[in-house]
């Protein structure tokens, strides 16, 4: 059974631009990297030769990852989805009860995912447990610093698919 993996047009989009670089570009000056390193004689102490041989094992490993979440992604479009409970894709606004910050996450797959810049995965943690949930239902997460306690302030489907 192919386990899919949930994601944003943006998000998949990113993804198949960053394969089409990796296999369009990365892989040609590697191969050309090599080639070079290689008319400098001896392999065996050739620290140019071991430098992008590692590199291309990384770039050819970094290609296979990506053709696997591409091939079982589940494209969502974010601003689509009903903003009547959190689900993938929308726009959550929370209160932290134990320190009455008011915080804003949008809810993307694994692969999107980035606190910082206000996306966190609908498998993390608290993403699993917001899911359902309508403005005024309280939720209590086990993150990683301990259990959190919020109450949902909002919930809006996101301006970016």
């Amino acid at each position: 059974m192919v386990i899919r993996i949930p994601m944003s047009r943006t998000g998949h989009q990113k993804l198949r631009d960053e394969l089409g670089r990796l296999e369009r570009k990365d892989r040609i000056e590697v191969m050309k990297a090599i080639e070079v390193a290689r008319g400098h004689g001896d392999l065996k102490e050739n620290a140019e030769y071991h430098a992008a041989k590692e590199r291309q094992g990384l770039i050819e490993g970094r290609i296979l990852e990506l053709k696997d979440k591409l091939s079982r992604a589940e494209v969502i479009d974010c601003t689509k989805v009903s903003s009547e409970r959190v689900v993938f894709g929308t726009v959550v606004s929370l209160l932290d009860l134990d320190t009455d910050e008011e915080i804003t996450y949008q809810l993307l797959g694994p692969e999107e995912s980035d606190v910082k810049n206000g996306s966190i995965s609908v498998l993390s943690p608290l993403g699993k447990s917001l899911i359902g949930k309508e403005v005024g239902d309280e939720v209590l997460a086990q993150t990683p610093g301990g259990k959190r306690e919020f109450e949902v302030m909002g919930i809006s489907a996101s301006d970016v698919s």
